[in-house]
């Protein structure tokens, strides 16, 4: 399918400040000169600001990554999951259109499409909620045929599903995700007839419908307009995590864009049924345990927090830190974490024993594992114990 920029494109582009801090997180992740390694995640992030891919952000992620703009372009138009055009404000349906969805009733499911949306693809809808593509081959042809919508999968669909799945979003709801027929998974259609004991114990829903119930709103795309930043609670010890990617948005935010005229997804609570006659009431912030969460579930109860939190530091000694980024694996943006939490010195980092590598390892957020998996501990006791002439000759052949 050829695939081609949008006639008309806005005068420019520039991530958020929430955004950019986590663009440059994510390039933190790939060793010098890797950098292009991120265009994926950055031109995502740029959709979901935007709504969808466009030139002069296509651009922005290049000038950020030092990549010709037609490499960049080369992957945008390369992914379906990039959006070169504008889409409805509620959800873009992508209607899989290959074999095995074809066979079980894909066209029946574009023809539904074409009359509730728009007659042909990559057209927003009147009332400017949706759009609609086919797409190739989404990987469930167990559960054909299937569409995404916003981030998930709705499985085993037929037109009339489909019909009422559309009517639903349209009313504010956001249905709960996976197949549509009664199945748990990708069982047979007769239900199980080996491996039955694994059967009992199981979640209300499959992993990742589970996962989507528990978020409670992922056709909400994350414009990064309502993702503070905020690392203060992992300085004071507390279980209450930095507000993230999925965390229930503040509905008078989305009040604010809505008076603005600015693009949006319409927020919803996952629920099977008929929809409600009235309008789901906006989540809490953060539901605390024992509150309703978004998806009208308890709140989980509060987890301790693994491992023991290291002591930090007010300021660095003699008011010269070390530099963290000596250490493989630790990038400014890492660094730049390290300080919020009091970390500037290798000898800091060098004296973590397992109790405070686990409380690292599962408290930075956006970076969990990457104390363990990156040896800090190893690589700042051969700098404190040998100095840095040395770590960087060991260094080259990761002796440590």
């Amino acid at each position: 399918m050829l695939r081609r920029l949008h006639p008309e494109q806005p005068a420019s582009f520039a991530f958020t400040p929430a955004n950019l801090d986590w663009a440059k997180g994510q390039i933190t992740k790939y060793p010098e000169g890797r950098q292009a390694s991120a265009v994926i995640p950055l031109l995502w992030r740029a959709q979901e600001q935007e709504g969808w891919l466009t030139k002069p952000a296509i651009e922005y992620v290049a000038d950020m990554l030092g990549m010709a703009y037609i490499r960049v372009l080369e992957v945008a138009t390369f992914y379906f999951m990039f959006q070169l055009q504008p889409v409805g404000s509620v959800a873009n349906i992508q209607i899989c259109g290959t074999t095995s969805c074809m066979i079980c009733g894909a066209e029946d499911l574009i023809a539904v499409c074409k009359e509730l949306i728009a007659p042909a693809p990559h057209t927003v809808s009147a009332d400017g909620k949706f759009s609609w593509e086919e797409v190739e081959c989404l990987g469930a042809c167990s559960n054909a045929p299937m569409a995404q919508i916003g981030k998930d999968y709705y499985e085993d669909l037929t037109p009339e599903k489909l019909r009422e799945l559309i009517g639903r979003f349209s009313a504010g709801e956001v249905p709960v995700p996976g197949p549509q027929n009664g199945r748990y998974s990708s069982e047979p259609l007769t239900g199980l007839t080996a491996l039955t004991e694994f059967d009992s114990g199981r979640t209300q829903y499959n992993g990742s419908v589970q996962r989507a119930v528990d978020i409670g709103e992922t056709v909400k795309r994350i414009d990064g307009t309502e993702v503070p930043l905020n690392l203060s609670w992992l300085r004071k010890g507390t279980d209450q995590p930095a507000p993230e990617e999925h965390a229930p948005h503040d509905a008078s935010a989305s009040e604010k864009k809505a008076a603005k005229g600015l693009p949006g997804k319409v927020a919803g609570k996952l629920t099977k049924g008929k929809p409600e006659t009235e309008p789901a009431p906006a989540a809490p912030a953060v539901a605390q345990p024992g509150q309703p969460t978004a998806t009208g579930m308890e709140a989980p109860a509060a987890r301790p927090v693994p491992g023991r939190q290291p002591a930090g530091l007010s300021a660095p000694k003699g008011g010269q830190a070390d530099d963290l980024k000596e250490i493989e694996g630790i990038g400014p943006a890492l660094e730049r974490l390290c300080h919020e939490l009091g970390f500037y010195h290798f000898d800091q980092i060098a004296a973590w024993g397992e109790e405070e590598i686990a409380w690292m390892d599962q408290n930075l957020k956006g970076f969990r594992g990457r104390v363990s998996r990156d040896k800090w501990v190893a690589q700042a006791k051969i700098i404190v114990s040998e100095g840095l002439s040395a770590f960087r000759e060991r260094a080259k052949t990761n002796d440590y």
